[in-house]
């Protein structure tokens, strides 16, 4: 983001998009942890996160679509980021991201904070870049640079609720990060437009939970007052220190090793489906996942 404008080139436009994979990627397993931690997966709180969650991979495809259709190959693995730490790419340098069970100082501190709008409808304006800007900056450098696209080695597949498409025209990119962009920090008129869909955008829906309360519109403003979400209960798994937990008894560091397994595997196949356009990979990498 601190290169000029004039210099952003296709190499600049590759390199941004290489850091969207880390900066994509590095929101799946906290929002996950949290996810994992609540008792009731049908509370609308858990129904919420599963949501976002969800919406998070089908961005990790688009970004991952993107870069194939600029004639490179995204490093997933290379991206894969280690926690505690810090969103790549300069967003939000404030923020900590850090694995924990769902608590209101991990929806607070880190689902909130890593999906803050620049131009929030119901809090303080932030002066930070946002996710947002971005994604503003690398469709400003699509539109300079008009690179050829290629839907070669792309991949479609649903993901969650999302269809990931091919991008093969400058449309396609567009319309693909207005849907990344929407669905995280909703449109600057209205928290509730992400997308075309019912839902209020990750902000807005980590707020609820945060809150305990729906956002409704009072007036022209946007408020969290309306019918109540409880906070859900949720496993005691605390914050992750650096580096892991140090010296676990052998069960734990067995369960810990075969975790470490699984999330190798994802990676692994992940990096195999756009390396090769291979969706059988992709299918193995959200077993994997389940794991």
């Amino acid at each position: 983001m601190a290169v000029p404008e004039t210099d952003r080139d296709l190499v600049w436009l590759r390199q941004c998009l290489q850091v969207a994979v880390g900066l994509e990627l590095s929101t799946i397993p906290p929002y996950l942890c949290g996810w994992w931690s609540i008792h009731d997966r049908g509370s609308q709180a858990a129904r919420l996160v599963r949501r976002v969650v969800g919406d998070e991979m089908h961005h990790l495809g688009v970004v991952c679509n993107l870069l194939v259709a600029v004639g490179a190959r995204p490093l997933i693995q290379q991206a894969a980021m280690s926690y505690p730490g810090r969103l790549p790419g300069g967003v939000h340098p404030g923020v900590t991201v850090y694995l924990s069970g769902l608590t209101k100082p991990l929806v607070h501190d880190v689902m909130m904070a890593i999906e803050a709008p620049d131009k929030p409808l119901a809090r303080a304006v932030n002066a930070s870049p946002s996710i947002g800007d971005f994604y503003s900056a690398v469709l400003a450098a699509f539109h300079r640079t008009r690179p050829r696209l290629t839907a070669t080695g792309q991949l479609a597949e649903r993901v969650g609720s999302d269809v990931l498409t091919p991008v093969a025209t400058l449309a396609d990119v567009e319309r693909a990060i207005a849907v990344v962009k929407e669905q995280g920090e909703g449109t600057a008129s209205s928290p509730d437009d992400a997308f075309g869909d019912d839902h209020p955008a990750h902000y807005y829906a980590f707020g609820e939970i945060y809150h305990e309360r729906r956002l409704r519109r009072v007036g022209r403003t946007w408020e969290f007052t309306g019918p109540a979400i409880p906070f859900p209960s949720a496993r005691p798994m605390a914050r992750v220190p650096a580096g892991g937990w140090p010296h676990p008894a052998a069960p734990v560091r067995r369960l810990l090793e075969h975790f470490d397994e699984n999330y190798h595997a994802v990676l692994h196949h992940l990096q195999n489906a756009w390396d090769h356009g291979d969706r059988r990979a992709l299918n193995a990498a959200v077993h994997a996942m389940r794991g």
